[in-house]
């Protein structure tokens, strides 16, 4: 009898016992929890990435009443980039307040024509905007909104102390939060055409008389590679020497 009643208390002790245990995660849902650490990415290119943007692409000019050579190209350029990137308008921005105002308005009267030469004349829209000092030169701004390669964050930030002496915060060897930004957004200001970081560009024609050539070759045994004749130079007889 005794057998009996304790095999019954035990099993009222273990059916109390898991009612506990799926109950147990239930009563955490109050209690506040220290999160993890968030982890910082120690490769620059993770913490500093490449993106596409909708961002400006802009240009300062400092026309006269006639366009050199120079400023012609940099504006034909700007016209290119923007029919291959840009959407919407052009804006061009005459300063206003500078010491030779007649000579600023010939310029602009020049960049406008040029840009009607270039085929954009009906995207353009002409602002003003105020010179802060009449003795500086004031650029006559092209400017358009496009896709444009860029670094997602900003350079220059400093969220923690390098080697703080209060605390061990910056005592790990790791590498500074800003490191590696400033490469980034060099190498994003250098690429011509922000879509190959997407995708590659599709394959150019093969050139077909070089083919026919390596495949002639071949039929007749010969090798088709193609050969490079250098002509060496003795460097003791450089300088009359």
């Amino acid at each position: 009898m005794s057998i009996r009643l304790n095999s019954e208390k035990f099993k009222g002790l273990a059916a109390r016992l898991a009612c506990l245990a799926a109950m147990a995660p239930l009563a955490g849902c109050g209690v506040n929890r220290t999160l993890p650490p968030r982890v910082v990415a120690q490769d620059y290119r993770d913490r500093h990435p490449v993106v596409l943007a909708d961002a400006t692409t802009s240009i300062d000019l400092f026309p006269s009443h006639r366009l050199d050579n120079t400023t012609s190209g940099r504006i034909r350029d700007f016209v290119v980039r923007y029919q291959r990137f840009g959407h919407g308008q052009i804006t061009l921005l005459a300063p206003t307040g500078a010491k030779d105002q007649l000579g600023v308005r010939g310029g602009v009267d020049a960049v406008k024509r040029l840009l009607a030469e270039s085929g954009v004349s009906g995207a353009v829209y002409v602002g003003t905007y105020p010179v802060s000092d009449p003795n500086l030169a004031a650029p006559v701004r092209l400017s358009f909104q496009g896709v444009r390669a860029k670094v997602a964050g900003r350079c220059g930030e400093w969220p923690t102390d390098l080697a703080s002496a209060s605390s061990l915060e910056g005592w790990d060897n790791t590498t500074y939060w800003n490191y590696g930004c400033a490469s980034q957004t060099t190498l994003a200001a250098q690429i011509d055409d922000p879509r190959d970081l997407v995708a590659p560009r599709g394959e150019s024609p093969a050139d077909i008389e070089s083919r026919m050539r390596a495949i002639g070759n071949v039929r007749k045994g010969s090798d088709p590679a193609t050969q490079w004749n250098v002509k060496g130079t003795n460097i003791s007889s450089v300088g009359g020497g």
